[in-house]
Order: C-alpha cells, then structure tokens, then sequence
C-alpha cells in the first residue's frame, strides 16, 4: 500500500528544508556583501549561497509537478532520491567550510562581548553552521528511508523506482492474477461434430389367407433418430 503518512511527512520536511535555505540564502549573501569590496569571499558563504539557490529553486517545483501532474520524472523515485542525495552532500559541504572558517577565526569561540562586529560575525557564522547542518539532516535521513522502503517494495515484487511517493506501493505484496481452474472433461478425445442419424427399417402387415379377411394395415414405425457419435468429425466433403 501506499503510505499516507510518508507522503505528509515528505512535504513537512521539504518545507523545512525551504524555510532553512531561506535563511540560509540570507546569511550568505550578507557575509559576501561583507567581503565583496575586498575582492574575495568565504568559500562557505559562496558555496552556500549557491546550495540555497538550488534548494530554493528545485524542491518547490518538485512538490508543484507532483501536486499537478502523474508520471513526470521529477516526482519518480529514482529521481528524489539522486537529486536530494546531491543536495545533502552540498550542505554538508557548506557546513564543513563554514566549520573550518569558525575554527581559524574563532579558535576560542565566541568570546566577545558588548555587542561588537566580531561577536555578531561569531554568531551569524555558526547560524550557517546550523542550518546547513539541518538541511543536511532532513535530506539524508528522508533518502535513507525512502531507499529502505523502495529496497522493500522491490523485493516484493512491486515497481516502485519510476513512480512517485504517493503512488507507489512500498510494504504490500504485488497482487498475483487469478488462474481459472478448468475441470477434465471424462473424454479427451475431439469433441463430436455431427450426429448421423439411424432409420429403423419398416415392418410390412401380413395376409391371413385363413381368415379372408382384408390385409392388415401396414404398421410402421415411426422413424427414431438416435444420435450416434461415428468418431470421424461430419463435414461438408471438398
């Protein structure tokens, strides 16, 4: 069967999964604007703007085709599961550059108090930490257990790859056609085509010559037509 329940859970995380990359859109592009008058920026702040992009731009119109439309490939199995994979690598990707820029600005954390700039830097760095953090969490565990439950479905014989989430039948049996049993018959020879029929042959009256009376009526009887099967199918000769 089709899990209802997997389907509600899918859209929650990937709107969280929006709701981070929003966030995470913001952070990022606000430490380039910070370091793009000096020629250069953080790799974690590009990399992440641009998995923010991606995320941003895909998954939404992955739920969209797949609220409005059966059988595109962006909603197949096969295909969220690559796709979301990929972006779980690109977070924890930026996750880990903006980990390793913490730890070479920030080897003390954050200490700063007062509310200076380097104290705000601190703590907006480790927002990106957080939240690509958690995107990466939401997209690894949602293929994970979509690969386990396709992984099932497969095994049991149901085709689950090329159809969507909510279509596709995961945890039941695929359901076998149902055979006709046709009894023997007793004969199995070819069945009788034809029927020949049989006269029985006329019982002509006798003549009393003793008596001089009139002859006795012919009795005859009636014709009986039984039918015989001759075991040779009856046809028209050619």
């Amino acid at each position: 069967m089709a899990l209802g329940w997997f389907s509600v859970a899918r859209i929650t995380l990937f709107s969280l999964a929006i709701a981070f990359s929003l966030i995470g859109l913001g952070l990022n592009a606000y430490f380039i604007s910070l370091t793009v008058s000096y020629d250069f920026y953080f790799t974690f702040s590009a990399l992440g703007l641009a998995t923010a992009v991606l995320t941003l731009f895909t998954i939404p119109v992955m739920l969209i085709i797949d609220f409005i439309r059966r059988g595109a490939f962006t909603s197949m199995v096969v295909f969220e599961l690559s796709w979301l994979f990929t972006l779980a690598i690109l977070w924890v990707a930026t996750a880990g550059e903006a980990v390793s820029t913490f730890n070479f600005y920030y080897p003390q954390g954050c200490i700063y108090t007062g509310g200076t700039e380097a104290q705000t830097y601190c703590l907006e760095l480790q927002a990106v930490e957080a939240f690509a953090f958690l995107n990466f969490f939401i997209f690894l565990g949602y293929t994970g257990v979509l690969l386990v439950f396709s992984i099932i479905g497969s095994t049991r014989g149901n085709g689950v790859w090329t159809y969507s989430v909510k279509e596709a039948t995961f945890l039941g049996q695929k359901s076998q056609p149902i055979q006709q049993q046709v009894p023997l018959s007793q004969y199995s020879g070819a069945p009788p085509t034809g029927y020949a029929p049989v006269v029985q042959p006329q019982q002509l009256g006798t003549y009393n010559t003793h008596s001089g009376t009139s002859p006795q009526s012919h009795q005859t009887q009636s014709q009986q037509f039984q039918p015989v099967y001759s075991g040779q199918p009856q046809g028209i000769p050619v």
